[in-house]
């Protein structure tokens, strides 16, 4: 879901590092001191998961774990995808330094949100309660990001509306994908490390 450069308009590009700039300040600032290690795991974790990228225009779709990270960490998922995001800007040119803002207020975002809908039941409910909202967050987060680049994308230049709405359909299939991993991923850890769910709230 990177956006490329050279796409946006320079007033979307602006309100971007706003909003990422805001968004990150209240994750840092919502972040244990003591989950610092935990917050760079789960940024790893993104940055790695994110490296395959396939075109779709002027985006791109790949594996992110977006649902599950925002599960785990909850508000601290605003700086640690942040981080990843700059890293893979820097180091690989995967979207890039002026779409920084964007990229993370698309992923972010949805992270934080798959959190603040599903967080409680995959804290609080059984296992199979938790792997059903896990699956959920997954596939929302998904389509979520998805439909926030599609929006950046039109709001930028209305021609590009059909693109955007591409973009939302071709993430589906990685939805589930998601959703199926986010599910794994977060029932093996209320099994073996509930504690580590239990730093998002």
């Amino acid at each position: 879901m990177h956006i490329s450069e050279g796409i946006l308009a320079p007033q979307i590009l602006a309100a971007g590092v706003v909003i990422a700039g805001a968004e990150v300040a209240w994750g840092l600032k919502k972040t244990d001191h003591d989950k610092i290690v935990q917050v760079a795991m789960a940024s790893s974790v993104f940055f790695l998961a994110s490296l395959i990228n396939i075109r779709l225009g002027p985006s791109s779709t790949h594996l992110s774990l977006i649902g599950p990270i925002g599960l785990i960490l909850g508000w601290s998922a605003f700086p640690a995808i942040f981080v990843a995001l700059l890293l893979q800007a820097v180091l690989f040119q995967f979207g890039g330094i002026l779409v920084l803002g964007v990229n993370t207020v698309s992923m972010a975002t949805a992270a934080v949100a798959a959190h603040l809908i599903f967080g409680r039941p995959v804290r609080s409910g059984s296992l199979k309660i938790a792997a059903s909202s896990a699956f959920a967050a997954g596939f929302l987060a998904v389509l979520l990001g998805a439909s926030l680049v599609g929006m950046f994308l039109s709001l930028s230049d209305y021609g590009m509306l059909t693109a955007a709405k591409t973009l939302v359909a071709a993430h589906i299939p990685l939805g589930l994908i998601e959703g199926a991993a986010a599910a794994f991923m977060i029932t093996f850890l209320k099994r073996t490390h509930p504690d580590v769910l239990g730093m998002a709230r």
